[in-house]
């Protein structure tokens, strides 16, 4: 059964980091990519980043460039999330997803994703 799982959620204070990890299980995330998506109340889900494990490539929005970077591990079959200098506009449930995709690239829109986790909320407050 194929299976996301995010991990590392929680409270930070405005300037910490956080690392979040999409386990996945049922499938090997090599050859896949994957995206990190972000819900905050009343808004849209939101790409924030995404990575095709197959040739490294990743991308991100501006409102995080410099600030998240996002890793494979496949030996443990995970893509972190680190994320750092948060703000309390990062406040957000996470989410990661994932789809087999042919292109050298990796997508950002929801749509383009098959399999999501259920997410990890991160909370940016003083």
């Amino acid at each position: 059964q194929v299976q996301l799982v995010e991990s590392g959620g929680g409270l930070v204070q405005p300037g910490g980091s956080l690392r979040l990890s999409c386990a996945a299980s049922g499938f090997t995330l090599d050859g896949y990519s994957i995206g990190w998506f972000r819900q905050a109340p009343g808004k849209e889900r939101e790409g924030v980043t995404c990575i095709n494990t197959r040739v490294g490539f990743s991308r991100f929005i501006d409102s995080v460039m410099g600030r998240f970077t996002i890793s494979r591990h496949n030996a443990k079959n995970t893509v972190d999330l680190q994320m750092e200098r948060l703000q309390p506009e990062d406040t957000a449930l996470y989410y990661c997803a994932a789809v087999k995709f042919a292109e050298f690239s990796c997508p950002l829109a929801a749509n383009d994703y098959e399999y999501w986790g259920q997410g990890t909320q991160v909370t940016v407050s003083p």
